[in-house]
């Protein structure tokens, strides 16, 4: 079992930045992906950012591309996801996810595919 908790949420005015921290606990010996999530309110949950076990690969969808970058620290087992130039579209509730990966070396893009979240915090991005 792997506990997430995400924090850095929060209202900002666009063009603002914000930085949201996950951490894990618990089963944090094996090597996975870790992966960010949103959903706006009606909208369906969608994919933001992945980055491998050892950091060195990352996958943004097109809408943060640029604006957004994802990192992590696995001695601290805490996965960051930097948010610059937000827009009000930005605004949603973000969920990171953990994906066990054998080799360390896969991208995960698909929210069923991760084996644990977190609770999600808010982020409201005002115009």
């Amino acid at each position: 079992q792997v506990q997430l908790v995400e924090s850095g949420g929060g209202l900002v005015q666009a063009g603002g930045s914000l930085r949201l921290s996950c951490a894990a606990s618990g089963r944090t010996t094996s090597s996975y992906t870790m992966g960010w999530f949103r959903q706006a309110p009606g909208e369906e949950r969608e994919f933001v950012a992945a980055i491998n076990w050892s950091g060195g690969n990352t996958y943004y969808a097109d809408s943060v591309k640029g604006r957004f970058t994802i990192s992590r620290n696995n001695a601290k087992n805490t996965v960051y996801l930097q948010m610059n130039s937000l827009k009000p579209e930005d605004t949603a509730v973000y969920y990171c996810a953990v994906k066990y990966d054998k080799y360390g070396r896969t991208l995960y893009s698909r929210g069923y595919e991760y084996d644990y979240w977190g609770q999600g915090t808010q982020v409201t991005v005002s115009s």
